[in-house]
């Protein structure tokens, strides 16, 4: 049976992470996704729930991370908001510049970016950072 949307409300610990990843390959499969898409969702997943956990939330387990996953017809999307008090992505250092190479920095953006057709961040006008991921169905081409 399809669903057309799906939300969660998550403890900021990191079992949370799996718990995310489980739900989104549920969802994927129930929305006929393939596989392509649920392996790209299942790892784009992870890094941004692991994010807000870590990063957004700091372990805090009064916090919450709040999930979506929505099937746009053609697409996948995912949200993921923490309640922390946010950033700047532009401010990230790039991974791979080769002065980078060695910082724990900025590999989660590069991992959500590379998985996924669209990633943007913005910040929550109630506090917060919220990630928006777009992943696209494989086309259906014969050749």
């Amino acid at each position: 049976m399809s669903e057309k949307r799906r939300e969660l409300k998550l403890t900021s610990r990191l079992e949370s992470v799996e718990q995310a990843a489980a739900e989104a390959e549920r969802f994927a499969e129930s929305n006929d996704f393939g596989e392509d898409v649920k392996s790209a969702v299942d790892m784009a997943v992870r890094e941004a729930v692991a994010n807000a956990v870590k990063h957004g939330n700091k372990l805090d387990e009064t916090k919450r991370v709040e999930i979506t996953f929505e099937n746009r017809g053609e697409a996948f999307e995912i949200t993921v908001r923490d309640f922390g008090a946010g950033f700047a992505v532009e401010e990230v250092p790039d991974p791979t510049n080769p002065e980078n190479l060695l910082k724990a920095s900025g590999r989660g953006i590069l991992f959500m970016r590379s998985f996924m057709d669209e990633v943007e961040w913005s910040n929550h006008a109630e506090g917060g950072m919220i990630v928006k991921m777009l992943k696209k169905r494989e086309s259906n081409l014969d050749f």
